[in-house]
C-alpha cells in the first residue's frame, strides 16, 4: 500500500528530552528507545546477511545475542543493497524479477518433489495480501503444489482494500451512490515501481494518471489546494511565491521566513543526496556509477542508520523547533520525527519529484481480484476465513520432543492449525501440512502465532521489536464534486437549495442548526437521520467565514486541524456526478486519535474540518454515508505499515526475510520498499525463488 507520511505542529517534548540525552545514545537499549529514548545502537555480528540469506540454525530460546556495538559495515551494505536492489555481487535484482514475473520461474527446481514423492513441492502460503497472492502465482505456475490460507473470512489483498460494491469478497454497497467507490488502503502507484506496473499491464488491468498534485483543464499542475495553519489559509501555488505569512505564524527565525517549507528542507538534504547521486545539467539528480551509488549510499546507512528524524534536524541540520514544526507540519514529517531518519529519506529518495502516478480503474482491488482470477485458473485453493495460530516446523536436529508432534523425519515437513472466525455459525479447526511453508503475515500479526521450535534470536527478535505505525482514513460521500466548482457554479447549485443561499453562506448568515445537512436535491433521501444532525450541529466549526471556491481536480490540501490531509478524487466515476473526498488521512499519534472514536462517531467531526478549510456550505451536497478505515484497528493487518525505529535498518532488516529451516518469510515489511505494492512484490519474487530452489 502506498506509505503515508503525516504531521502535525504539537508533541515534540518527548523528542526533545531525548535529543538532551543523545550522547549517551549508543549504550540504550531498544526498548528503552520504545519509552522515548533516542538511540544509534546497532547490533554488530550480523554480517553480510542479506534477506535472502541461507537458512540459520533454529535456535534454542537460551540462545543469547551479539556484542551490542555500532552499526556493522557489513549490515549497512546489506541495507544498501536492498536500497538498490542489487544480490551480494552487486548484480541488478530489478530486469531479473521482472523476467520472472513476466515469464515465470526457472525451469530447475519444480521437478524435485518434496516428502511426499510426488511431483512438485507442497507449499502453504501464509496469508493473502499481494505477498502471498504472487508467491501462490509463481510457484503455481512453475508446478508446486500451493495452498493458500487466508484468516479473513471473504476478502484478499491486505493493504490493499477499497470499498466499492460487490468485488470478489462480494461487499455490500458502501455510499448511497452504488457506482461510487473509495480507496482504505493502497491508492497510488509510482511509475517508478516497474514490478508491480509491469503486473498491472500483464494481468491488463485499466490504469489511469492519480494527481498527486491538483491539475488544471489540461492537465497541468495547478497548485490550487489549500494551506490551512495557525489561522491562516493560502493556496499552495501562492505559498511558493509567498510564504511569510505562513512561515511568521509558525514564529520561524527571520532567515526562513521567506523559504518556503521544501526549500529549506531540501536545502539540508541534498548534501546526504550528493553521497550517492549528482545533479545534472537539467537540474535532476541521477545516481553515480553502481559501486559508487552503493558505497555512497552504505555510508548514508552508516552515518545515520541510528538517527531518529528529529535527530537529523536538530543536531545535523541545526533547526530550531519552530522550523521543525513548519517542516513537519507542511512536509508530512512532525508523526514521524521519532522514527527513523532512514524510512523517510528512502522514501523520498526512490521516488523524484517527477515520478507520476498511477489508480487502478474500478479501485486498486481489482488487482486482487484478477490475480485470485488467475489463482482459479491454476486450480490453487485459496483458503478463506483460516486464521493460523500455530506452525510446527522440522528443525535442524530436532526429534520431536519440543512440542513438534505433527512433523518428523517420516512426516510432513511443516503443520499449520488454523481457526475459523465462525461465519456460518460454527468455529472449526483445520490443520494444513507441506513441504515448506510462506509466510506472509506482518510481524505484528505473527507475534500471535505459536511457532514451533522456536525461530532463532534474530528472528525472534525481528517479530517482537520490528515497529508498526497507524494510519486511519475518513471518507465522506458527496452527491456533487464540489471541490471542482467555480462560484458560478455554487451560486447555480445553492439557489436551488433556497433563494438567496449563496449570500446567506458568503456572509456567514446560513442557519448552522443542521437543516441545511444534504439540502441539496441531488442528495438521496434516507441516509442522514435525525441523530447525525444532532451530531453535526454539536460538532460543527465555530467560524463562519467562507473562502472562495476551491477549484481543484486532485491533489490534496493540508491543515492543523484533526483531518491534517484532504485528497480530492482525481478522476470521475463514471455515471455519477458526485464523488468521495478522502476527508482525513493521518499517521501515527494522528491517527490513534481518530481510532479511539467508533466509526460513525468519525463523520461528524471528519466534515468539521473539511468545512474549516473548504467553508460550511460544502454540507447542502453531504449524502450521510462515509466509510472509515484504521489500520492499526484492524485485525488482519495490525497496523500501518513496518515503519522502522531508529537503528531497525542495521539491526533487524538483514534478517526480517532470512529463511528458517522450511519456513520463508516475504511481505512487504522484508523489504525496504514497506508499505508499496512495489515492496511484497520484491519478496514474493525473491521468496518464490528459494522455495522453487530448495
Amino acid at each position: 500500500m502506498a506509505p503515508h507520511e503525516d504531521s502535525h505542529t504539537t508533541g515534540h517534548t518527548t523528542e526533545v528530552t531525548a535529543h538532551r540525552t543523545a550522547g549517551t545514545a549508543a549504550s540504550l537499549s531498544r526498548r528503552r528507545f520504545a519509552v522515548g529514548t533516542t538511540t544509534a545502537a546497532a547490533v554488530a555480528g550480523l554480517g553480510a546477511a542479506a534477506p535472502a540469506a541461507p537458512p540459520s540454525r533454529a535456535s534454542s530460546p537460551g540462545d543469547s545475542p551479539g556484542p551490542a556495538g555500532a552499526a556493522d559495515r557489513q549490515a549497512c551494505l546489506a541495507v544498501a543493497r536492498a536500497i538498490l536492489l542489487l544480490d551480494e555481487d552487486g548484480s541488478e535484482l530489478t530486469p531479473r524479477y521482472e523476467r520472472i514475473l513476466r515469464d515465470g520461474l526457472p525451469r530447475s527446481g519444480a521437478a524435485r518433489g518434496g516428502a511426499s514423492g510426488a511431483s512438485g513441492k507442497k507449499v502453504l502460503v501464509v496469508g493473502a495480501g499481494p505477498a502471498g497472492l504472487v508467491t501462490a502465482l509463481l510457484l503455481g505456475r512453475a508446478g508446486h503444489r500451493v495452498t493458500v490460507v487466508e484468516a479473513n473470512g471473504n476478502r484478499a489483498g491486505g493493504r490493499i482494500k477499497t470499498f466499492r460494491t460487490g468485488g470478489h469478497e462480494g461487499s455490500e454497497q458502501p455510499f448511497a451512490d452504488p457506482r461510487q467507490y473509495a480507496e482504505a488502503g493502497a491508492m497510488r502507484i509510482p511509475g517508478s515501481h516497474p514490478l508491480v506496473m509491469g503486473l498491472i499491464d500483464e494481468l491488463g488491468l485499466r490504469r489511469r494518471r492519480f494527481h498527486l498534485v491538483d491539475v488544471d483543464a489540461d492537465g497541468r499542475p495547478a497548485y490550487r489546494t489549500w494551506i490551512n495553519v495557525n489561522g491562516v489559509r493560502v493556496r499552495r501555488a501562492d505559498y511558493a511565491k509567498d510564504p511569510r505569512a505562513v512561515n511568521r505564524s509558525f514564529g520561524v527565525p527571520e532567515k526562513y521566513r521567506d523559504v518556503p517549507a521544501a526549500v529549506i528542507l531540501g536545502r539540508v538534504l541534498d548534501p546526504v543526496r550528493d553521497e550517492y547521486s549528482t545533479v545534472g545539467p537539467d537540474g535532476k539528480r541521477v545516481n553515480k556509477p553502481l559501486p559508487e551509488c552503493l558505497e555512497g549510499w552504505a555510508r548514508v546507512v552508516e552515518r545515520f542508520g541510528g538517527w531518529s528524524m528529529h535527530r537529523f534536524l536538530t543536531e545535523h541540520a541545526g533547526f530550531d523547533e519552530r522550523t521543525i514544526d513548519l517542516i513537519g507540519t507542511l512536509e508530512n514529517l512532525t508523526s514521524r520525527l521519532p522514527l527513523s531518519f532512514l524510512h523517510s529519506f528512502i522514501g523520498w529518495s526512490l521516488i523524484n519529484p517527477g515520478t507520476a502516478f498511477w489508480e487502478l480503474r474500478g479501485g486498486t482491488a481489482t488487482l486482487a481480484d484478477a490475480l485470485l482470477k488467475e489463482l482459479e485458473g491454476l486450480k490453487v485453493p485459496v483458503r478463506f476465513d483460516r486464521r493460523a495460530t500455530r506452525v510446527e516446523y522440522r528443525g535442524e536436529g530436532r526429534n520431536g520432543s519440543d512440542g513438534t508432534a505433527h512433523v518428523g523425519a517420516d512426516g510432513p515437513a511443516v503443520w499449520i492449525d488454523t481457526v475459523s472466525e465462525g461465519r456460518d455459525g460454527a468455529v472449526v479447526r483445520e490443520q494444513f501440512t507441506g513441504d515448506f511453508a510462506v509466510l506472509t503475515v506482518p510481524f505484528s500479526g505473527l507475534r500471535q502465532v505459536q511457532i514451533a521450535p522456536p525461530l532463532s534470536y534474530g528472528k525472534r527478535r525481528a517479530v517482537t521489536e520490528l515497529h508498526y505505525d497507524s494510519a486511519t482514513k475518513v471518507l465522506l460521500e458527496f452527491s456533487r464534486r464540489w471541490w471542482e466548482f467555480g462560484e458560478a457554479d455554487w451560486k447555480r447549485e445553492l439557489e436551488r437549495v433556497r433563494p438567496g443561499l449563496y449570500d446567506a453562506y458568503r456572509l456567514g448568515r446560513a442557519p448552522d442548526d443542521g437543516s441545511l445537512l444534504g439540502a441539496h436535491p441531488s442528495v438521496p433521501r434516507g441516509h442522514i437521520s435525525d441523530a447525525q444532525r444532532v451530531h453535526y450541529t454539536a460538532c460543527r466549526w465555530i467560524s463562519r467565514d467562507q473562502p472562495e471556491a476551491a477549484g481543484v481536480t486532485g491533489g490534496g490540501s493540508v491543515c492543523d486541524n484533526p483531518n491534517r490531509f484532504m485528497f480530492n478524487p482525481s478522476h470521475r466515476v463514471e455515471g455519477s456526478e458526485g464523488g468521495v473526498l478522502l476527508a482525513s488521512y493521518s499517521w501515527a499519534d494522528d491517527a490513534r486519535r481518530w481510532d479511539c472514536l467508533e466509526d460513525d462517531a468519525r463523520y461528524p467531526y471528519a466534515l468539521r474540518g473539511v468545512q474549516q478549510v473548504y467553508g460550511q456550505r460544502v454540507e447542502v451536497f453531504y449524502t450521510g454515508a462515509g466509510r472509515t478505515q484504521s489500520w492499526q484497528r484492524d485485525p488482519y493487518a495490525y497496523g500501518e505499515a513496518a515503519v522502522l525505529l531508529p537503528g531497525q535498518h542495521t539491526e533487524l532488516f538483514p534478517l526480517l526475510g532470512r529463511r528458517e529451516g522450511p519456513l520463508f518469510f516475504a511481505g512487504d515489511h522484508t523489504s525496504i520498499r514497506t508499505a508499496w505494492i512495489e515492496g511484497a512484490l520484491e519478496s514474493a519474487v525473491r521468496t518464490a525463488l528459494e522455495v522453487h530452489r530448495a
